[in-house]
């Protein structure tokens, strides 16, 4: 027997067309989103229904609409209930139904529009992920945050090479640029963040403020190499800096963080100092999936 739609996937059928025509930082209401992305995300795993640049901006608006619904205040548990009933929902589903039929082709057509933004800010609780996919012949940032260490300017996020150039990974490459002040080059460079294995939550103050939790439950990520920063990679007014490069699986940790959280970028010297930077998790996993849709 065929199973239509409920009035509340019905409702999941309307909000796909119109996020597909939307641009992601439109959306930002919680709960009731995060479960309709999820349940249209579901439903294409199921059958099948959108090529892969629309199955990328789907994903990016559902990351975006979980950090939204974390941020007002909706717990892990919550969200993780939110979704199994989503999934559920579209387990039911026919494949042939009409309604996801038109789902397919309504986004699949209003997706055209959509792909050809080329830039879109993820604005966290105090800080800002900016992406940007615009092509280009120089060295760029596709998605940066930026913080500072004293008076030296850092940037942190994924940059990528001169086309053609050698690259550390290929493609985009998870990066800290830091131009220092009057001081000597740091050996190493790390990432330190909550460690999901060891603290299963964020911590969070009486206010609602995320912090990083006790050394012992904090996790590392080390640097895998530096080189001299490209000009277009620096701060604003520098003209000299170092790139810090990390591996992918850096990338991977912060985008399993709160988008409340801080993480921390610091910089190691041989005298036994520590330079740290300051940032916000945000909405690095919604912003990395919309740079994955590729430049324009």
């Amino acid at each position: 027997m065929r199973i239509g739609l409920s009035t509340r996937t019905a409702r999941a059928v309307i909000a796909a067309v119109v996020m597909a025509a939307t641009p992601v930082a439109a959306f930002a209401d919680g709960t009731g989103t995060f479960y309709d992305r999820t349940f249209v995300l579901a439903a294409h795993e199921k059958c099948r229904l959108f090529r892969a640049p629309v199955v990328g901006a789907l994903s990016a608006a559902t990351l975006q609409s979980r950090g939204a619904a974390l941020r007002a205040g909706t717990t892990e548990a919550a969200l993780l209930a939110t979704a199994q009933r989503a999934r559920s929902r579209a387990r039911q589903v026919s494949c042939a139904n009409p309604e996801l039929a038109m789902v397919r082709d309504r986004v699949s057509d209003a997706f055209a529009g959509w792909q050809r933004i080329p830039r879109m800010d993820f604005n966290g609780d105090h800080a800002t992920w900016t992406a940007d996919r615009v092509r280009r012949e120089a060295a760029t940032w596709r998605l940066v945050q930026t913080s500072v260490t004293g008076a030296s300017p850092v940037r942190f996020g994924l940059s990528a090479a001169v086309p053609g150039s050698a690259n550390v990974s290929g493609g985009e490459t998870l990066s800290a640029v830091v131009s220092f002040v009057g001081r000597p080059r740091p050996y190493a460079a790390r990432m330190v963040m909550r460690d999901p294995a060891l603290a299963a939550r964020p911590w969070l103050t009486a206010a609602g403020r995320a912090i990083l939790p006790p050394e012992s439950a904090r996790q590392e990520v080390w640097s895998a190499g530096t080189a001299p920063a490209p000009a277009t990679l620096l701060a604003t007014g520098r003209t000299q800096g170092e790139t810090w490069y990390f591996p992918t699986t850096g990338g991977d940790r912060l985008s399993r963080l709160d988008p409340r959280e801080p993480f921390l970028i610091q910089f190691l010297f041989r005298d036994g100092s520590v330079a740290t930077a300051t940032f916000e998790a945000g909405d690095f996993a919604a912003a990395r999936a919309f740079v994955a849709l590729g430049t324009v």
